[in-house]
């Protein structure tokens, strides 16, 4: 039986890459999810911010979603994206993930209309009434639209399935709110990245996060010392790339990953409009971020 909670430590968000035409692109696809897998990813997790879940279809979130698991091949926990604006949607998502063979899923409330608390509870009751898998409660209020309290994430833990949390929001004060509300048996994970090691002195479980792209050794490195409770360690390594976290996250995680596999010598794909690739003078900002990350984790 699987773990409520069977995710721990790096958890790593693949973009997804589109040809010249506008289709996506799985054979590339496939090579960079191999690509973080080799580079020491403790789960991967397709169909984030990072992989632009909102621009693709039905059947493209299904085509990724079986390269993923195709491509993993049981080697590490996938953490598949189903969120949608319609619970009829994530339902649909949630099933055809799991039945492709996802460790658990995670489920973001996307809103047009601003729901009420007892519209999320009920979407969530009913997402994790159709599937079996752990189900994670994303909040992230910059994308989806609502922020979910503490409170409210509390009464949804009480759900079948639900059984963890990802938190975006980037307050440390709201992480710390949820370890003692939460308290120890409930895993909650950090989506911020310029707020990794607050997260972890928090007690966070782990860290999903599309840095691994770029700087996986400095990722696992951060965790490594949290583990073994090197505190000093952890901070150094900390500050030695929050520039590069900082810089990501401010310039859209799809557009700031692309740019910077290809500034490490790698085909990265294209594009979905109505997103640009990054400007001369940011590939220029992420290059002497990237070096002088490089350097560091030499």
């Amino acid at each position: 039986m699987l773990s409520s909670a069977p995710f721990k430590g790096i958890i790593a968000y693949p973009i997804t890459p589109f040809t010249a035409a506008g289709a996506v692109d799985l054979d590339l696809y496939a090579r960079l999810v191999e690509r973080l897998v080799a580079g020491g990813a403790h789960g991967i997790a397709p169909l984030g911010s990072t992989g632009v879940l909102p621009y693709l279809t039905d059947a493209e979130r299904d085509a990724v979603t079986t390269a993923t698991i195709g491509q993993v091949a049981g080697r590490l926990p996938v953490l598949v994206g189903v969120s949608h604006l319609t619970t009829a949607g994530a339902v649909r998502h949630a099933r055809f993930a799991e039945q492709a063979g996802a460790t658990a899923v995670m489920l973001l409330p996307m809103s047009y209309w601003k729901l009420t608390e007892s519209e999320i509870l009920r979407h969530y009751e009913t997402v994790a009434t159709a599937v079996s898998v752990p189900i994670m409660v994303y909040n992230n209020p910059a994308t989806g639209g609502l922020d979910m309290s503490p409170a409210l994430l509390q009464r949804l833990l009480q759900l079948p399935n639900v059984t963890m949390v990802k938190e975006s929001t980037g307050d440390v004060q709201r992480m710390q709110a949820l370890r003692r509300l939460l308290g120890e048996d409930v895993a909650f994970y950090n989506g911020s990245n310029p707020l990794a090691l607050a997260a972890f002195a928090a007690g966070a479980t782990g860290w999903c996060t599309a840095a691994p792209n770029l700087i996986p050794k400095l990722n696992l490195a951060l965790y490594e010392a949290i583990q073994a409770n090197r505190l000093d360690q952890a901070q150094q390594l900390f500050y030695q790339q929050f520039e590069l976290l900082q810089f990501i996250v401010a310039k859209g995680l799809p557009r700031a990953i692309k740019a910077g596999l290809e500034l490490q010598g790698l085909d990265a794909g294209h594009l979905r409009a109505p997103l640009l690739p990054l400007t001369n003078t940011e590939v220029a900002e992420l290059r002497a971020l990237l070096q002088a990350a490089d350097a560091l984790a030499a």
